[in-house]
């Protein structure tokens, strides 16, 4: 494309040269002629001086003394998203039905859907326009999928879960598959199951990257709102809610009714315990636990902070003696008290 046309596309200022191909982006370090970066922090300014890219996209307060061409932007980062759709390889929906997928005569398929090879939808599913399901996806019984929402390779949604337009699942992800629940049977000696009877509901424009699981309910519907994104194995336990924009990093696990607010940030590898609340707007750092509700917006960490192996061991002593010594102090404060 022209930079000219990507200017006009985005709507953004030109400042050079617009007659230029752009073939593609890259990083200030990494682009070569015929790219285009992108300046996200002043404090990298520096680094345009030695990059080889053909335009940059940067706010116009950072341009003076820049050589190359520019496109100016208030936000970078969001020219950086709608920039990056326009050179995106994924392959374009083929509407066709695969020969070789197998699906009930009860099932309703809208126009202008693409199935792959290998597909199963089951009877009563219903297949809104547009949407494309890649090979080898199970479609579960009344599986309901809205517009324009794109299933990746080996998906399994298992019957009566909902999901909304406009979605993203990537491979490997299973939506709906039985909740943790048990109880132990005294007279048997073992565990007795207790079916998961609800199911999962996923709102619309919502993402799910590889390998997430969503369990389903045994005394409510799971629930994913909408725009939520969730990356890689992330785990979403049976009777969780999932507030509207909020963000999960990878391998972050939550356990079953919890619920979670609007437009929350949770880093990867955190844990949350079941049954407890997260409030609107709440950041969690990465490897936190979560033990207890968050009812105040902020941002949280637990845990300890990254020392010597040896400097550990040591500290861990004083930690396993900590109530001891504030026993202690409590002491001595009564003792000294005036």
């Amino acid at each position: 494309m022209k930079l000219a046309e990507i200017a006009s596309l985005l709507g953004l200022e030109l400042q050079g040269e617009g007659s230029g191909d752009i073939s593609g982006i890259a990083g200030l370090a990494e682009a070569g002629p015929g790219q285009l970066t992108f300046l996200f922090n002043t404090a990298y300014k520096p680094y345009l001086k030695e990059t080889r890219a053909s335009a940059v996209i940067l706010k116009k307060s950072d341009a003076a003394g820049i050589a190359i061409n520019c496109l100016f932007s208030d936000n970078p980062r969001m020219e950086w998203a709608r920039v990056a759709s326009l050179f995106d390889p994924l392959p374009p929906p083929s509407g066709i039905v695969h020969a070789q997928s197998i699906i009930d005569a009860s099932a309703r398929m809208a126009d202008n859907v693409s199935v792959g090879p290998f597909c199963v939808i089951e009877s009563g599913a219903t297949i809104g326009k547009g949407v494309v399901l890649g090979p080898g996806c199970y479609i579960g019984r009344n599986v309901s999928i809205g517009e324009n929402t794109r299933v990746h390779a080996n998906v399994s949604i298992y019957h009566e879960v909902s999901i909304g337009r406009d979605c993203i699942i990537h491979s490997g992800t299973v939506i709906g598959s039985d909740g943790f629940g048990f109880e132990f049977d005294s007279q048997s000696a073992s565990l007795k199951k207790i079916p998961q009877i609800y199911s999962v509901v996923v709102g619309d424009e919502v993402e799910l990257g590889a390998n997430v699981t969503i369990d389903r309910g045994a005394l409510k519907d799971t629930l994913v709102g909408k725009g939520v994104k969730l990356d890689n194995q992330v785990h979403i336990g049976h009777g969780v809610s999932v507030g509207d924009h909020t963000a999960i990093s990878g391998n972050t696990a939550i356990g079953g009714s919890t619920r979670i607010g609007n437009y929350c940030l949770i880093g990867g590898g955190v844990g949350i315990i079941d049954n407890i609340e997260v409030v609107d707007r709440t950041e969690i750092t990465s490897l936190t636990f979560v033990s207890r509700p968050i009812t105040e917006p902020g941002r949280y960490t637990s845990g300890t902070g990254l020392m010597k192996n040896s400097d550990w061991k040591r500290n861990i002593v004083g930690f396993a003696k900590l109530s001891e010594l504030i026993k202690r102090v409590r002491t001595l404060e009564k003792v000294n008290k005036p």
